[in-house]
């Protein structure tokens, strides 16, 4: 099969082009980091929905998660007047980029496709620069997802958590029944994935908004945030003495074989616990993580669009454009990556509880104004900002020596940078 597959799709391209006439066939070269599981299995699913067109698709993949290194040759390939003709880039860096002048408008696909009332505000909001589309989304993780082990719970006595008080009584009957109560791997975007969940769970979404969204000096430094910041230091005692640098997919296979109660993880977390044979609703349990049962923090996937020369390259990126966004691409690279589809009022019919579960609460929050972008998931600040926040909590969540108050002057102080 592995060798009669491409000629299959030569075949279909040739027989297509043939009984079409199609004449102007371009290239759509993709720079992604889609290169394992299911998320390999949706990428080349578009590229097939690409190549029926006509189109010839270009990989320009990056393993392991598109960092510092992949956004270097970008830039250099752009620099040189060499773009691809999408990139995988989210959150502020799209305005970045765009303010460079480098992306082009596909406000064209964008009001065919009636994407403005397809998606919600503030996600339609983060692929526009100054009111046109630049960029398209292509699904939605909710990262204030509470992970559980039901049974551990069950052997505990303990009751699954739906506001902070109730997790710490929670998380002190898993201890004292021998058990991790809460799996959590020391790294700094880890640490700010739990700290936005408190955030959101003691301060609440117009506190999240104000504070690591708007980056408001008063808010930062107020009392309230000294509260959140003190809820957030109770957890370090429930986790165990390996977390540290551990990375987050070790942590959830904790939850999955019974050493730990529970781990808070945006819902990419799922896909270990379906790779290891485990049902939602039966063998763990997905639940907002405590206080957030009615806002939503997202980390949205996206492709930026660069300014192509060649017609039948522009061609070809917007049909990648108008596919990204069909019902047929956003059902199936999100049951493939364990997300959900962006596009609001989709037909969850194929997905499990948890993703459900998620979409329903991600078109209620969105009509209610509590769908909040993901500060610890570059959707929320500016990269500088980002990160010196990220590593002022992570000091904090690593010494004994620095007060809630301390700390809220210094993550104010961070918010700064530039």
């Amino acid at each position: 099969m592995k060798k009669t597959l491409p000629s299959l799709a030569r075949v279909s391209t040739l027989v297509f082009a043939m009984t079409t006439g199609f004449a102007h066939a371009g290239e759509v070269e993709v720079l992604h980091w889609w290169t394992s599981g299911g998320e390999a299995k949706a990428a080349m699913a578009l590229k097939a929905t690409l190549q029926a067109k006509g189109h010839v698709w270009k990989d320009f993949a990056v393993a392991g998660g598109g960092g510092d290194a992949a956004m270097t040759v970008l830039k250099s390939r752009v620099v040189s007047g060499n773009a691809p003709a999408a990139a995988q880039i989210k959150g502020p860096s799209l305005q970045d980029w765009a303010h460079e002048g480098v992306l082009a408008s596909i406000d064209d696909v964008a009001k065919a496709g009636h994407w403005d009332e397809l998606l919600p505000k503030v996600v339609s909001d983060g692929m526009k620069y100054k009111g046109s589309y630049i960029a398209v989304p292509v699904n939605v993780h909710r990262v204030n997802w509470l992970w559980a082990n039901p049974e551990v719970f069950r052997k505990a006595g303990a009751k699954l958590p739906t506001t902070w008080d109730e997790f710490f009584v929670a998380a002190e009957a898993l201890r004292k029944a021998g058990f991790v109560a809460f799996a959590h791997g020391g790294q700094n975007w880890q640490d700010m994935t739990v700290f936005e969940a408190v955030a959101i769970g003691v301060g609440g979404p117009d506190f999240y908004r104000k504070a690591l969204v708007q980056l408001d000096q008063a808010t930062l430094k107020s009392a309230l945030m000294e509260q959140v910041l003190a809820t957030f230091k109770r957890i370090k005692p429930y986790t165990d003495r390996n977390s540290p640098g551990r990375d987050w997919n070790l942590s959830t296979a904790m939850v999955i074989r019974g050493e730990a109660g529970m781990q808070i993880m945006g819902d990419w977390a799922k896909g270990e616990f379906v790779a290891a044979g485990k049902v939602a609703g039966k063998d763990f349990i997905c639940t907002p993580a405590p206080g957030t049962a009615k806002a939503f923090t997202f980390n949205v996937d996206s492709f930026a669009m660069f300014k192509l020369k060649s017609e039948a390259n522009v061609k070809a990126q917007k049909d990648l454009a108008s596919a990204v966004m069909s019902p047929e691409f956003q059902e199936v690279f999100s049951l493939n990556k364990g997300s959900i589809p962006v596009r609001l009022n989709m037909k969850m019919d194929k997905f499990d509880d948890c993703a459900k579960a998620s979409a329903k609460d991600f078109v209620d929050t969105a009509r209610a104004g509590t769908l909040m972008p993901s500060i610890a998931h570059g959707m929320a600040v500016p990269a500088a900002a980002e990160g010196a926040i990220k590593d002022a909590v992570s000091q904090f969540w690593n010494t004994d020596k620095m007060s809630p108050k301390d700390a809220a002057t210094k993550i104010a102080a961070a918010a700064r940078t530039q």
